[in-house]
């Protein structure tokens, strides 16, 4: 292979990541970050961009380092174990969450604005949105070819018009919203949102596999290509998640935050670009939830095939995968949204702590440390979740980073250290 065609698939590549990765959190979480943030939206956008962008990344070399399947993550709190977290992580960034919810966005913010309020409009718009999915999704090894030559270009052209008009002309003042401290907060909380973190893993299989096939077979090389591929990704997603926080601040005069998400955005590009930006915005909406819904079926499936070793087809799973979705779709963007939040709060801090534990030598991994860190964020985050149904739990707020939304770093980092304390224990009896 020659180095030309060497950087040409780390190109492609890493835009199919980029692609997967920018769906429909990633297009309506920013700008609603830069308003409630206001002149404190470059520290919130800072934060969501560690919190979604380098832990996605991260994610997916970690899995590079490994056999390329989520257990080479997970598998080191045991087989039984990291099974039960592998189908929870794939179920939510699959068909119960975040599949449904790139249609319900396509729609709410595409479809809606041009069309009449109708059940039936929306029943027929999922259908035809998750059968282009299913047909762009149905033959495996095509995928990242797909999105990352012909979808993604399209997108970064329209995104990259909507933004340099939007800072260029500003809509307005942006005002002093709220302080550094709660901006930092609502940019972690957004980064969960978008799921990504979660999505890393399942977008790994495809993004490795296509990294295999197109020759890179020694695992330094394959770790080179990936490597490549997250900095391509990564630098896109930051400079899109900038341009659209920036012009969520420009209109924080304007309005405030009992504006939902969708509606958000809308009105920002009808600011800029006027009817014809609710075109372009269609455009934009339209591929990048597409590509991500493209990719986390693609993924799910891929993982449920080998999950059940074969015994099922791909295009089979594919398929159920696809009509679940369009289900659940119906339910619409908001209660996706609030289904979500529980549920990612429960997954999202194991599953970072598990991730950071990959990093870790040999020796570490084999000892009880991961499974104590993990058993640490985890209660951490069953406070949390009964928390925010009423429930108080006053020792959380005595926890450090606990206004940041990361209380459960240093119970997970106590829990190990305890692990570790008991297996050695057990050996000297």
């Amino acid at each position: 292979m020659t180095k030309q065609k060497k950087k040409g698939n780390i190109a492609v590549i890493g835009m199919a990541l980029f692609a997967m990765f920018f769906g429909a959190g990633n297009l309506i979480f920013p700008p609603y970050l830069g308003l409630i943030s206001g002149k404190s939206w470059g520290i919130g956008l800072l934060c969501f961009v560690l919190v979604d962008v380098g832990m996605a990344c991260v994610a997916v070399f970690a899995m590079s380092r490994g056999d390329g399947t989520i257990a080479s993550v997970t598998g080191i709190i045991g087989r039984k174990t990291a099974v039960l977290i592998n189908t929870a992580i794939v179920v939510c960034i699959g068909p119960l969450l975040a599949i449904p919810r790139t249609a319900a966005t396509t729609f709410e913010m595409a479809a809606l604005p041009l069309v009449p309020e109708s059940a039936n409009y929306r029943a027929v718009f999922y259908i035809a949105f998750f059968l282009v999915a299913f047909l762009l999704t149905i033959r495996k090894s095509k995928v990242v070819d797909i999105v990352g030559k012909f979808l993604t270009p399209v997108m970064v052209i329209a995104l990259a018009i909507l933004i340099f008009k939007g800072i260029f002309s500003p809509i307005g003042e942006i005002q002093p919203g709220v302080p550094y401290t709660e901006a930092a907060q609502e940019g972690i909380i957004a980064g969960y949102q978008t799921m990504d973190i979660l999505a890393a893993l399942a977008f790994a299989i495809i993004i490795i596999s296509s990294v295999h096939e197109k020759g890179y077979k020694e695992t330094r090389e394959r770790n080179w290509a990936m490597m490549g591929a997250c900095i391509i990704a990564g630098a896109g997603l930051t400079f899109v998640y900038g341009g659209l926080t920036y012009l969520g601040a420009t209109v924080s005069g304007q309005y405030d935050s009992s504006i939902s998400q969708a509606e958000l955005i809308m009105e920002i590009i009808r600011n800029i670009l006027g009817y014809r930006g609710m075109q372009l915005l269609g455009i934009v909406v339209g591929l990048a939830c597409m590509t991500t819904a493209i990719g986390l079926i693609s993924a799910s499936a891929s993982y449920f095939e080998e999950l059940f070793k074969g015994k099922v087809n791909y295009r089979v799973i594919v398929t159920v995968i696809t009509l679940f979705s369009i289900i659940i779709s119906n339910f619409g963007l908001s209660t996706i949204i609030q289904i979500a939040n529980p549920i990612l709060n429960l997954v999202y801090p194991v599953v970072v702590t598990l991730i950071l534990c990959s990093f870790l030598s040999e020796d570490m991994k084999k000892s009880y440390f991961p499974k104590g860190a993990a058993l640490g964020a985890l209660l951490t985050s069953v406070c949390i979740v009964l928390e925010s149904f009423g429930v108080e739990i006053g020792a959380l707020n005595m926890l450090p980073l606990n206004e940041l939304g990361l209380e459960w770093m240093l119970p997970a980092v106590v829990f190990g250290l305890v692990g570790v304390c008991i297996q050695k224990c057990k050996k000297n009896v």
